[in-house]
């Protein structure tokens, strides 16, 4: 509990996806009003789940929390604060303005570059807004997993630097107008973030090598952004006197033992707080007030025997291979919550296509993601790469440059450079590196590890203004027409597999993702319920009351939401490197 000690006004609670972050968020919240304070919540992860924990719907206007007095909540929902910024600008001059030139504004306003200047405009106000400081005493940041949070915490800098530097008349010149006016909150913005007496920015993570890793790398990122007051939460490390004999558990304590005695020196240095693993789903604000309760046990919940979600199903990550091996080709998009397993779900139907003797392209779009690191070796056929923003980012400057750069004298030259410097320019670059592997897909196999499921929504939106972009162009005129939206949409050349764990708010996240989806036209071509302890032969009293919790969830699934399932259960042994990773698509029985 020591990272609410002396609590500042605002506190950031980042890390890897899936290490607690939401629960830890919500629970602290809650801790502190029962203490008299008042708390705003507010969630900027583009798929917050904040409301799902209590039960309620939280939009991104602040309203009560009704079971908690002093709470209120927000949630900076990127389409809608993206529709209010477009208002804000096209309205003045509506009516004013010939119709043709307002479309043409309303045009360079409906891309992803304004979605992220309109977020973060929000995200910026809430720390220099002077009426909020009347209404409340803390006003707490449940963010983004980690590579989306940098960004957001990277803007102020790069916004004020792009503004004092001028604006160029080109892709974001639309998005831009509206953000002069504010290159005084973006300052104060700034200086609010680098004051330890004012933010706390607590790490979350988890006792594994993966997630610490990640943390580390956070903090050393956050210093070169001139960020202190961090704090590191190591959450659901498994209490030693709960194993009970249970081998599962007694390799789990172990395991997190020597993760934490081997963790980066860089986090030796930080004010370190643990907090036990529990036997509840974190949902409802009875079970956020026992995650911090370090006398809680959960003794009273109940206890699960062994037990077979669908007795006499065969649903192993084999069967899944099979299929995608049998289409010949394909992009295989891997999507879901942060932490849920994608990169691991990822990298093993790659080694399991790989070691079938096909060519298969390893991937990931995730900033935070590292398949090298899960593959840990080499393997015939196997190809990895990552989509690196930075590096996509300047090949497509250098390439503008050389092409449309050349055909202007040295004053054009000049306007069009300042113009690629706009952070606006990233997301075209990422977009175009997606869309050459959804390209590569029609050829072989590309298996993607992608980004947490807020952070591929906005990837996806952007490819789908493309598609319209080149329907309203081409479709107009009868011509036929390809776009990598087209080809996501085709289930004979993509298919998308959702992760999730077995717990209530991973399932509840990978259904709504399922729904924006089949919005887009994408049908989800399977499920992998990652980390199940159900069928697992248990002694833990922890780990048997967990079980019991995870049956309604697997059930759930299988019934309203896949057409196809696989179950992955908890391992022993991380599955790591090329052996590890084969173990996974193995039939049942040959493990």
């Amino acid at each position: 509990m020591d990272f609410l000690d002396h609590p500042p006004r605002f506190l950031f609670f980042t890390g890897k996806g899936g290490v607690g972050k939401t629960s830890l968020a919500c629970a602290a919240a809650i801790h502190l009003c029962d203490q008299g304070r008042r708390v705003l919540l507010v969630s900027t992860d583009p798929a917050s789940n904040v409301g799902q924990v209590f039960g309620l719907t939280i939009g991104n206007q602040i309203i009560p929390v009704p079971a908690v007095p002093g709470l209120h909540a927000l949630e900076i929902d990127p389409q809608a604060a993206a529709q209010g910024y477009r208002d804000r600008i096209v309205g003045p001059v509506r009516g004013q303005l010939p119709d043709e030139v307002v479309r043409g504004i309303e045009e360079q306003l409906s891309g992803a570059c304004t979605t992220e200047i309109a977020a973060f405009d929000e995200f910026t106000g809430l720390l220099v807004d002077p009426s909020l400081d009347a209404r409340f005493d803390h006003v707490i940041f449940d963010t983004a997993p980690t590579g989306h949070t940098l960004r957001l915490l990277q803007l102020p800098s790069a916004w004020s630097d792009f503004l004092e530097q001028g604006v160029g008349d080109a892709s974001c010149l639309g998005p831009l107008a509206g953000l002069e006016k504010q290159r005084t909150q973006y300052r104060k913005a700034v200086e609010t973030l680098s004051d330890a007496q004012r933010t706390r920015l607590i790490l979350v993570s988890r006792a594994q090598a993966a997630p610490l890793k990640e943390v580390a790398r956070t903090a050393d990122e956050l210093a070169l952004l001139g960020l202190a007051g961090l704090h590191l939460v190591i959450n659901g490390v498994f209490p030693p006197a709960a194993t009970e004999g249970d081998p599962l558990a007694e390799v789990i304590v172990q395991r997190e033992r020597q993760a934490l005695a081997a963790g980066p020196s860089r986090l030796a240095s930080l004010p370190t707080s643990q907090v036990p693993l529990k036997a509840m789903d974190l949902v409802g604000v009875d079970a956020l007030r026992r995650l911090l309760a370090e006398d809680d046990a959960g003794s009273d919940l109940p206890i699960a025997q062994a037990m077979d979600p669908e007795p006499g199903a065969d649903r192993d990550l084999a069967q899944l291979v099979d299929q995608l091996e049998a289409a010949g080709h394909g992009l295989i998009m891997v999507m879901g919550k942060g932490g849920v397993g994608k990169t691991t779900v990822a990298a093993a139907l790659a080694v399991g296509l790989a070691k079938r003797g096909h060519p298969v392209h390893l991937t990931t779009s995730d900033p935070a993601a590292h398949v090298a690191d899960m593959v840990d070796g080499t393997l015939p056929g196997l190809r990895l790469s990552r989509i690196d923003p930075r590096a996509e980012t300047e090949a497509y400057r250098a390439q503008v440059m050389a092409t449309k750069g050349a055909q202007l004298d040295d004053q054009g030259r000049a306007l069009l450079a300042e113009d690629l410097r706009s952070p606006c320019t990233e997301e075209v670059a990422v977009f175009k590196a997606f869309s050459r592997l959804i390209r590569e897909g029609g050829r072989g196999f590309v298996v993607m590890d992608t980004a947490p499921t807020g952070h591929t929504l906005l990837l996806l939106d952007a490819t789908g203004a493309y598609h319209r972009d080149i329907e309203r162009q081409m479709g107009a005129a009868g011509m036929h027409f390809t776009t990598p939206m087209t080809q996501l949409r085709d289930p004979a050349q993509t298919r998308t597999i959702i992760v999730t764990l077995p717990e209530a708010t991973p399932v509840l996240e990978a259904a709504g993702l399922q729904q924006d989806l089949r919005r887009a036209g994408i049908e989800p071509w399977a499920w992998v319920i990652n980390q199940t302890l159900v069928g697992q032969a248990l002694r833990s009293p922890l780990l048997k009351r967990r079980a019991a919790s995870e049956e309604t969830h697997i059930r759930t699934v299988l019934t309203k939401h896949a057409q196809r399932c696989a179950l992955l259960p908890l391992q022993s042994e991380p599955p790591v490197g090329i052996d590890g990773l084969a173990r996974l698509t193995r039939p049942a029985h040959e493990n």
